[in-house]
């Protein structure tokens, strides 16, 4: 069974990006249990660790703060369950400034988890169940479509189904709305989906999967885009850590070396990455302009613990750009 919402909290919604682009985000919800380790245990270990937390999260959700917090006019569209994370991972929404009614609730369903682990590297291990997330299907396209007109951006993911997701940017695309794919959790994709993409935005790792080459540097991550590039996307951004972001188009390509920042947490970085990036190219930013906007954006986001507490408010942004916005390189 399933419903949308009736709570409290979105009469309560916060006017963050009331004057902003309106974005609308697909994807999951979830609520992040993180527990802090010197190091990650080896198979069959126990390691003690340091620290437990959690946190609002999910690769949609993520998003959508993150997009709210730079000044966008956020609406998010997915699921929760009708267990006890619900409301928590609903109220870090709202809080944030995000519209949660297309948000709907699958009774009898957990709210999506993710079992995060994080070492004194920053590094992290995640184990992710995406329970109610499973469940969006025909009443999201409708709540997605509908938010389409006179929005600037649609951000998609993988924690719905890629049905879903491409029957929504293929609507996008007919509405003159820019696409953004974040193909994570990675997983096949149909060629149709490609062409569907304004901007496809994978890590290292996921464009290692997507590609089948091996993505390590700017040299190697300049092929993948290459591929992607020929599969029908519009433009190829991948994001490398903490070596910086390689972004290409059929016009040209630039590196965008990182912000040196110390970091202690990198989970819920790409997200702060994606909502950024939306946002500043709805504002007129060029791509290499909203690239370096959003990479300032996923620097800041490492240097806090959590996923939508790490994601940065446009002040912060603007300041860290302002002090010292490193050099791209042609390529």
């Amino acid at each position: 069974m399933v419903g949308y919402l009736h709570l409290d909290p979105v009469a309560e919604i916060m006017t963050t990006g009331q004057d902003g682009p309106r974005i609308v985000v697909l994807g999951g919800i979830n609520i992040d249990l993180v527990a802090m380790t010197p190091r990650f245990p080896q198979a069959g270990e126990t390691v003690v660790g340091s620290r437990f937390l959690t946190y609002g999260g999910g690769k949609g959700a993520n998003q959508a703060v993150a997009a709210a917090r730079m000044g966008g006019r956020t609406s998010m569209v997915g699921r929760v369950g009708d267990d006890i994370f619900a409301p928590q991972a609903l109220r870090a929404l709202v809080d944030s400034g995000v519209n949660v009614e297309s948000v709907g609730i699958t009774q009898g369903e957990s709210t999506g988890i993710a079992v995060i682990s994080i070492d004194d590297m920053a590094q992290n291990q995640i184990i992710q169940v995406l329970g109610a997330n499973n469940t969006c299907g025909e009443e999201e396209a409708a709540q997605a479509l509908a938010l389409l007109e006179g929005s600037s951006a649609l951000l998609l993911q993988l924690e719905v189904s890629v049905e879903l997701s491409l029957r929504c940017a293929q609507a996008a695309r007919d509405r003159g709305v820019r696409v953004i794919l974040d193909p994570s959790p990675v997983r096949p994709l149909p060629e149709a989906f490609y062409s569907c993409c304004d901007i496809i935005t994978p890590n290292e790792t996921d464009a290692q999967a997507l590609v089948g080459k091996p993505v390590t540097d700017p040299a190697s991550a300049g092929d993948a885009a290459r591929i992607l590039l020929d599969r029908g996307v519009g433009a190829a951004i991948i994001t490398l850590g903490p070596q910086g972001t390689y972004w290409a188009t059929r016009e040209g390509s630039e590196f965008v070396p990182a912000f040196p920042v110390n970091g202690i947490d990198s989970v819920g970085a790409g997200d702060a990455f994606n909502g950024a990036l939306a946002v500043a190219l709805a504002e007129g930013n060029d791509l290499g302009g909203a690239v370096r906007i959003a990479s300032a954006a996923g620097a800041l986001s490492v240097t806090k613990s959590g996923a939508q507490d790490s994601m940065p408010a446009r002040a912060e942004v603007e300041e860290l750009l302002h002090s010292g916005r490193p050099g791209g390189r042609q390529g």
